[in-house]
C-alpha cells in the first residue's frame, strides 16, 4: 500500500502515574478494552514502569502483572509495535518519585484515519495540532456556569 493509500489516524501516546498509595482498582483499563472493540483506538504498545525504593527504574512485562490493579493491561500483552521503548522508559521513570509506578499507552485515534487520509489525498496537511487537557475544559466550564449563576 502506498503512502497516500495507508489509512491512518493520529497516534497519541499517554502517561498515567500511579504514587504507591493510590488504590490501583484496574477499573479504568476495562474502558480502554470497549474503546479498541468499538473501533474508536488501536491500541499499538503499553508499557508499565515502575520506581522502586532506591530510585531504580525498570520496565515491567505485562505477562508478569498480577498485582496492584494492572493485571487487566495482560489483555495488550500483545501490543508491541516498538513505538514505547527504552528511552521512553527513562523518560516516563524520571518524573516517577520512589515507589511510583507509569502506564504508558500508545495508540491510534481509528476514528479519525478515514478523515486524515481523505484530508491528505486531496493534498491537506496538519499544520498545527494542540490538545486541550480536560482539566482546563473543566474549569472553564465551571467557570461559565459560575458566571451563569451569578447573573
Amino acid at each position: 500500500m502506498s503512502d497516500p493509500e495507508l489509512e491512518l489516524g493520529p497516534v497519541d501516546i499517554v502517561v498515567i502515574g500511579f504514587p504507591p498509595d493510590a488504590p490501583r482498582t484496574g477499573e479504568a483499563f476495562p474502558i480502554v478494552v470497549d474503546l479498541v472493540e468499538r473501533g474508536i483506538i488501536r491500541v499499538l504498545d503499553v508499557l508499565v514502569v515502575e520506581k522502586d525504593a532506591g530510585g531504580v527504574v525498570s520496565g515491567v512485562e505485562l505477562a508478569d502483572l498480577d498485582r496492584d490493579g494492572f493485571a487487566e493491561l495482560r489483555v495488550f500483552e500483545g501490543a508491541r509495535t516498538g513505538m514505547l521503548g527504552d528511552e521512553d522508559r527513562d523518560v516516563a521513570g524520571e518524573g516517577l518519585e520512589p515507589g511510583e509506578a507509569a502506564v504508558l499507552i500508545c495508540f491510534e485515534n481509528a476514528w479519525a484515519a478515514p478523515f486524515v487520509t481523505t484530508v491528505r489525498r486531496n493534498g491537506g496537511h496538519l499544520l498545527a495540532f494542540q490538545r486541550v487537557p480536560a482539566e482546563e475544559v473543566i474549569e472553564t466550564v465551571q467557570a461559565l456556569d459560575a458566571a451563569e449563576a451569578a447573573s
